[in-house]
């Protein structure tokens, strides 16, 4: 009996996790982020809260760039209540195939790893709420549509508990001069 429970315990268990970047390993079209994010994009988001009641929407333009190993992606966000917000990422292609990323709102640093068309970032967000800063925990996963268009689902939470989530998509506007 209990041999029994606990292997239906572990099968539970499996079924509720999260999956790993790895589940989408040969997927194509390969998602390459020196490549989709270089140059201009756009892109149309909502932050919902635990619900999934939206409770903003925002429109961004992205700046961006890549210089060998690293990148930075210069984010002008617009909000539907007029708030303007700006995040200038610095990536770097580290040896093993990883990314790591720094932005002046991100604790420490971000850690992010692909497979296929699919790419997860986790990092820590300074958020300012009501006039102070809570620290978010980002569960950021990337999904590439086809060359032009990506799919970005983060999920947030606070101590561990899921607080809300975003979605956006980014679209490529072309190359710069």
């Amino acid at each position: 009996m209990t041999r029994t429970f606990v292997a239906c315990l572990a099968m539970l268990l499996a079924a509720c996790s999260t999956p790993g970047v790895d589940t989408y390993q040969g997927g194509k079209p390969a998602l390459a982020l020196e490549r989709f994010f270089d140059g201009p994009l756009k892109g149309w988001g909502t932050v919902q809260d635990r619900s999934g009641k939206v409770l903003r929407r925002f429109v961004v333009d992205i700046d961006a760039r890549w210089a060998g190993s690293t990148g930075t992606l210069d984010e002008h966000f617009v909000f539907d209540d007029g708030e303007r917000q700006r995040r200038v990422w610095t990536l770097t292609r580290e040896a093993n195939g990883s990314y790591t990323g720094r932005a002046h709102d991100v604790v420490g640093e971000a850690q992010g790893r692909g497979a296929g068309y699919a790419f997860n970032f986790g990092y820590t967000l300074k958020v300012p709420i009501d006039g102070r800063e809570i620290d978010l925990t980002i569960d950021d996963w990337m999904y590439l549509v086809d060359d032009n268009n990506l799919i970005n689902r983060s999920e947030m939470k606070k101590f561990g508990v899921r607080v809300g989530d975003i979605t956006l998509l980014l679209q490529k506007q072309g190359r710069a001069p």
